[in-house]
C-alpha cells in the first residue's frame, strides 16, 4: 500500500479568496478542500476523471480504516489491503506532461 502520510504545504491566499474558502468549506475543514482541489488538479484537469479519482480514494479510506475489514484477513492478506489494492487499479492516471496552466516565467 501507499504512503498516505500527510506533507505541509503553505499557501498565501489573499482576504477574499479566504473568507470564501471557509464559507465554502463550511462544517468541513477547508485543508481537506484545498487538498482535494490540488489532487485534482496535479492529476489532471479532466473535471469527471478527478471527481471519480477522488470518490476512489474516499472508498479506499473508508475501507482501510473500517474495523471489520481490517481485522479480517485471508492468507494473510486483511480484507482492507485487498480491496484497497483493487481500488487503487481503477484510478485513472492522466498524461498532464506538455500541458502548461499559468504563465510561464520570463
Amino acid at each position: 500500500m501507499e504512503d498516505n502520510r500527510l506533507v505541509p504545504y503553505s499557501v498565501h491566499l489573499r482576504r477574499e479568496v479566504y473568507d470564501k474558502l471557509k464559507l465554502a468549506a463550511g462544517q468541513r475543514k477547508a485543508s481537506a478542500l484545498v487538498r482535494d482541489a490540488i489532487t485534482m488538479i496535479v492529476e489532471g484537469d479532466d473535471e469527471f476523471n478527478g471527481g471519480y479519482n477522488k470518490g476512489i480514494r474516499d472508498a479506499m479510506n473508508l475501507i482501510e480504516f473500517d474495523l471489520i475489514a481490517s481485522r479480517l484477513s485471508i492468507d494473510d492478506t486483511t480484507v482492507s489491503i485487498h480491496l484497497c489494492n483493487q481500488l487503487e487499479t481503477m484510478i485513472v492516471h492522466q498524461n498532464v506532461k506538455g500541458k502548461k496552466n499559468g504563465k510561464a516565467k520570463t
